[in-house]
């Protein structure tokens, strides 16, 4: 092959990783606004989950996922004061979705959600 041959196969090649393979990802941020340090925080969502062991107070986690099924996000912490808050529902993903999804902890005990995301399979 010749030269030019070899520099036009590496450019389409890299035009196809580029343009047209890509994993189909969710990148979420969880900001900690409840006033105080949490710990044990969990979130679920469908087929997997992810946490951290502490966060303090204003502090965001993000982490990065592919949804692999369809179901609802589910928020589970320790609260600074010792109670444990459960089961904070959150928007459905779908399959295949991307974008992203911020979940803002309140010093109430809610959580606000904030997903900007594809429409999914």
């Amino acid at each position: 092959m010749t030269r030019r041959g070899v520099a036009i196969a590496g450019l389409a090649a890299a035009a196809w990783m580029l343009g047209g393979c890509h994993s189909n990802r969710i990148v979420a941020t969880v900001e900690n606004r409840t006033g105080g340090a949490i710990t044990l925080l969990e979130v679920d969502y469908p087929s997997a989950s992810f946490g951290v062991d502490a966060l303090p107070d204003g502090a965001n986690y993000p982490y990065r996922f592919k949804v692999q099924n369809s179901g609802i996000v589910k928020v589970q912490y320790t609260a600074a004061d010792g109670r444990t808050i459960r089961q904070i529902t959150g928007p459905e993903l779908r399959e295949g979705q991307q974008g992203t999804l911020t979940i803002i902890l309140r010093p109430d005990g809610t959580a606000a959600f904030q997903p900007d995301l594809s429409p999914g399979n």
